[in-house]
C-alpha cells in the first residue's frame, strides 16, 4: 500500500524546509530497512517541498509517525514541528499529488521545468539506496509520463516561469542594463546551469563562477565563463554587481562580516544585489546590514510568485485526472492477479493430469497434446480478461468468490487500491 507524507512551502515555511532539506535518501533507506512494516521509500526533497513516498504493509499510520520522528531527528527540529506541516495521503491521492507535483502544478512558480527532473532523480536516488519497490517504480514512472504529457499538450510550461527566471525578473528592477552587469555565480549544479542560461538571454557577458566544492574550473571550461579561485573570491565579492548563489552547501557561504570586509578592502560603496537560491540558505540574511547591499532570497521570491490559478490550465488538470484514473485501473487490475494465477494453475493441473492419464494408456499423440494445451489457454483467457475488468471496477471479490464457489479454489488477492476522496488533493 502506498502512502505519502508531504510538506511544501505553503504549509511548512522556508525555515523548516531548509532544515528538512538535509535529510538524505540514504537516511530514508536506513529507516525503511529498520521497519518491518515499510517495504520501500522514495524521498523528494527540493527547495520548495519535503515529501516521502512509502510502500507499507499495513495502513501505514505507525510508519508515518516513525518517519516524522526520523526526519525531525535528522533535521534537528521537533517532531511536532514536522507533524504540523505534514499532510498524509493514501490511495489515489498519492498518485494525484505526485502527478501534479511532477507536472509543475504545485510549484512555487507554476509550470517550472526543474521539478520533473527532480522527481526522476528522487527515484534514481532510491534505486541507488535500494529503497524502491515495484509499486513505487510504477508510481514514479507514471508521474514522469504524465509530466511529459502536460508539458507537450498544454501551455503550462510557457505560462509558468522557473524560480531562476522569476528571481532575475525581480532583480531587473534594480539594474539599468544587464549588458553592463558583472555577476558572480556561486555553485556549479543544475540551478547554476539554468541561471547562466537565463543570464545570457538577458545579455550578461561578464560572469565569474565560484564553487565551494572546487568544481569551478570544470564548469567554467564547459560554459565559457571565468573560474574564481578561493584566493580571488574576496575581490570578486566586492566588485560584482550581482552575486547569485545556488550551491548545495549546507551552511551559509557568505555573511555580513565576510562581505563587509571584502567591500571595505576594495573600497566599494556602490549598490550590490545578492540573490540566494540555495536551500539550505547559501547567504546569511544579515548581509543586508552591509551598506548598499540588498538581498533577494527564496522567501522574498515566493511573495512575488504568480497565483497558481492564473497559470494552471484546466486542460493540464484534466490530463492529470485521466492519468490518475488509468493508474488506479492498472493498480486495481493487479489486485486480482494472484486469483488469476491460481485459476490458471488449476486448469493446467487438470490438463496435465489428463495428458498423463492418456500417456499411461499409450493413447496420447502429439496432436492431441497440442490440442489439449491450446484448449487450456482458451479456457483460461476469457475468465482472466473478465477478472481484470472486474478488478478495474473495484469488484475483484466477484471473481474470487466465483472461483471458490465453482472450483473450490481459495484464491488470494492483493490489497485493493482505495480511491481518495479528492483525487487531486494537494
Amino acid at each position: 500500500m502506498l502512502r505519502a507524507l508531504t510538506a511544501d512551502y505553503r504549509a511548512a515555511g522556508f525555515d523548516l524546509l531548509e532544515r528538512l532539506s538535509i535529510v538524505s535518501p540514504e537516511a530514508m533507506a536506513r529507516f525503511a530497512a529498520e521497519r518491518p512494516d515499510v517495504e520501500g521509500v522514495v524521498l523528494l526533497a527540493t527547495c520548495n517541498r519535503f515529501e516521502a513516498y512509502l510502500d507499507v504493509t499495513d495502513d501505514g499510520s505507525s510508519a508515518e509517525e516513525a518517519l516524522v520522528r526520523a526526519a525531525a531527528s535528522a533535521a534537528g527540529v521537533t517532531p511536532d514541528a514536522v507533524a504540523a506541516a505534514i499532510t498524509a495521503r493514501s490511495g489515489s491521492e498519492v498518485a494525484g499529488h505526485l502527478f501534479a507535483v511532477s507536472s509543475g502544478l504545485e510549484s512555487l512558480v507554476v509550470g517550472e521545468a526543474e521539478i520533473a527532473g527532480q522527481v526522476s532523480r528522487a527515484l534514481e536516488a532510491a534505486r541507488r539506496s535500494g529503497s524502491t519497490t515495484s509499486d513505487l517504480e510504477r508510481l514514479f514512472q507514471r508521474a514522469s509520463r504524465t509530466s511529459s504529457s502536460v508539458q507537450n499538450r498544454t501551455r503550462v510550461g510557457l505560462a509558468g516561469r522557473s524560480i531562476v527566471r522569476l528571481a532575475l525578473d525581480l532583480a531587473e528592477s534594480r539594474l539599468d542594463d544587464w549588458a553592463d552587469v558583472s555577476v558572480l555565480l556561486i555553485g556549479t549544479g543544475t540551478y547554476a546551469g539554468a541561471t547562466l542560461a537565463a543570464l545570457r538571454e538577458r545579455g550578461v557577458t561578464e560572469v565569474g563562477v565560484y564553487s565551494p566544492s572546487g568544481r569551478a574550473e570544470r564548469f567554467a571550461r564547459r560554459e565559457g565563463v571565468t573560474a574564481v579561485a578561493t584566493a580571488d573570491l574576496p575581490a570578486r565579492l566586492a566588485t560584482a554587481d550581482v552575486v547569485l548563489a545556488c550551491s548545495i552547501a549546507t551552511t551559509p557561504i557568505l555573511d555580513a562580516a565576510r562581505l563587509g570586509r571584502a567591500r571595505r578592502a576594495a573600497g566599494t560603496e556602490g549598490a550590490q544585489l545578492i540573490v540566494d537560491l540555495g536551500l539550505p540558505r547559501n547567504i546569511d540574511p544579515d548581509v543586508v546590514d552591509v551598506p548598499g547591499v540588498a538581498l533577494l532570497d527564496l522567501e522574498t521570491i515566493s511573495l512575488h510568485a504568480p497565483l497558481p490559478e492564473l497559470q494552471a490550465t484546466d486542460e493540464a488538470r484534466e490530463i492529470i485526472a485521466e492519468a490518475v484514473a488509468e493508474y488506479r485501473a492498472d493498480q486495481q487490475a493487479t489486485v486480482v492477479t494472484p486469483a488469476v494465477v491460481a485459476f490458471r494453475a488449476h486448469v493446467l493441473e487438470l490438463v496435465e493430469a489428463e495428458i498423463e492419464r492418456l500417456r499411461g494408456r499409450d493413447e496420447l499423440t502429439a496432436a492431441t497434446e497440442r490440442a489439449m494445451r491450446h484448449l487450456a489457454s482458451v479456457l483460461v483467457h476469457t475468465p482472466s480478461t473478465r477478472a481484470r475488468a472486474l478488478a478495474a471496477a473495484g469488484e475483484a471479490d466477484r471473481f474470487t468468490d466465483a472461483l471458490g464457489t465453482v472450483f473450490g479454489i481459495e484464491a488470494p488477492t492483493r490489497a485493493a487500491v482505495t480511491p481518495g476522496e479528492d483525487e487531486l488533493a494537494g
